[in-house]
């Protein structure tokens, strides 16, 4: 990809602006692989429950915790990608950070997952 290809693909993603300090983007990016490793712990979570726990829950019940937790990583993976371009966006512009909008979507489906882990665990 040539210098003026990559200008023109930066400028269509991340909206022009001046090149942020390099440090910038590489914290950028080393949150959006943490987001990352975040969402792949969640879809082999997904996946361990599915295949692992069929002593333990009834199969619906199993379904359910499973593919909640396999949305729960691939949202999280969504919304690190969405995240790292706004930051992006927001460093070339020099504007303020977005907010995180996946920390409560993590915290709040990390909590629902890890309840309904726990009371059914508690009941067998």
């Amino acid at each position: 990809m040539s210098a003026q290809e990559r200008s023109r693909f930066s400028t269509r993603v991340l909206g022009g602006g001046t090149e942020p300090d390099p440090r910038f983007t590489l914290a950028n990016e080393r949150t959006f692989l943490a987001w990352i490793r975040t969402s792949l712990a969640f879809l082999a979570g997904g996946i361990a429950v599915e295949a692992f726990t069929e002593d333990l829950f009834p199969a619906p019940v199993r379904t359910v915790l499973a593919v909640v937790l396999l949305l729960l990583g691939v949202l999280i993976s969504a919304g690190a990608a969405w995240r790292w371009v706004g930051v992006e966006r927001a460093l070339r512009r020099k504007a303020p950070l977005p907010l995180p909008l996946i920390t409560p979507l993590l915290g709040i489906g990390g909590a629902v997952a890890s309840g309904a882990l726990t009371v059914f665990v508690l009941q067998n």
